[in-house]
């Protein structure tokens, strides 16, 4: 039963708070490889343009977080989709991030503003996403799809800044967290073949070299190499390995699109520990997402509060 394995980010853009990437991983029998999974799993799954009719919603994070309701709409249906994952109920952030990113449990606690404290959900009622879960878990296992690993790596802006001064581009972001995230999908302790679906980065079109660095023994052989896809497999490692590389995959794989709204929604509740912390300094700043057009009103504003409390710019503000 081979692994289909999706990776997408969240958070590249913004001048304020981390950067998010996160894979998704499930099994399916030999006979649903290539299958569309949305075709699959329909009984309990839709896009987000078609009726609501009680499925859950998987799709690119920018389309489902739009409107008022953006953050409780994207919580329920992560929260519904990773039932399998957890055992349900109540959840702290800090749990979360021990189970979904170890790795950044010591960076974040470097962060003036992380407590970790968040109690999950933080907006949806379980009755908005418990009965969606419940349909998703049986049509899985009457499909005989299998959940496995959900994995994020989270870039602070310091480490972030470091990265861009050190490889001279923002690029090597992307592509140190992809290798972290190729790396824990293929220590897992099996042997079934997996193939990577990953949402493009910009327009790169190669990626041999940081697939070779990210995976030393074995032997990387390049397919294709185009604006379309990058398409490439690895010898030598004991399990068949192929990693395609297309934009928009978020919109043709589902566990692509399932590791944008992760990405999505696990950046959205680290800003809001974000905001919360400055506005115990300044209660009447405005919250913001980090993004440019805003972060700068935001920056200037608690500018002040880090310089008396000894926070650097660098610590605080991405310089791309």
């Amino acid at each position: 039963m081979p692994w289909i394995i999706g990776i997408d980010e969240a958070g590249y853009g913004p001048n304020l708070g981390p950067f998010v990437m996160t894979s998704v991983a499930c099994r399916v029998p030999e006979a649903l490889t290539g299958a569309d999974l949305w075709q699959v799993l329909r009984d309990a799954v839709r896009r987000h343009d078609e009726p609501d009719d009680g499925r859950l919603v998987v799709e690119d994070s920018k389309l489902l977080y739009s409107g008022n309701h953006a953050l409780r709409d994207l919580e329920k249906n992560v929260l519904a989709a990773l039932r399998p994952w957890h055992p349900g109920g109540s959840l702290g952030l800090a749990d979360y991030l021990d189970r979904a990113c170890p790795a950044a449990r010591s960076e974040l606690a470097g962060e003036c503003w992380f407590a970790g404290t968040s109690s999950l959900p933080v907006l949806a009622e379980p009755e908005d996403y418990l009965p969606a879960a419940e349909r998703f878990t049986v049509v899985c296992q009457e499909g005989e799809v299998t959940w496995g690993l959900v994995r994020s790596q989270v870039v602070c802006p310091e480490r972030f800044n470091a990265l861009v001064d050190r490889w001279g581009s923002k690029g090597a972001v992307l592509g140190l967290s992809l290798i972290e995230l190729v790396q824990c999908n293929h220590s897992q302790d099996d042997d079934e073949p997996m193939h990577f679906f990953v949402d493009k980065h910009g327009g790169r079109n190669t990626y041999a070299a940081m697939l070779q660095h990210a995976l030393p023994e074995g032997m990387v052989l390049a397919h294709e190499e185009g604006r379309d896809r990058s398409l490439y497999s690895v010898v030598g490692l004991g399990r068949a390995l192929r990693l395609s590389f297309e934009p928009r995959a978020d919109s043709s794989h589902l566990c692509v699109a399932l590791a944008s709204m992760v990405s999505k929604y696990l950046r959205e509740l680290l800003m809001l520990e974000f905001n919360r912390f400055w506005r115990t300094h300044l209660p009447d700043l405005k919250p913001t997402a980090g993004y440019p057009g805003d972060s700068a009103r935001f920056y200037a504003a608690i500018k002040p509060v880090a310089k008396r409390l000894g926070i650097s710019k660098a610590a605080l503000w991405r310089r791309k």
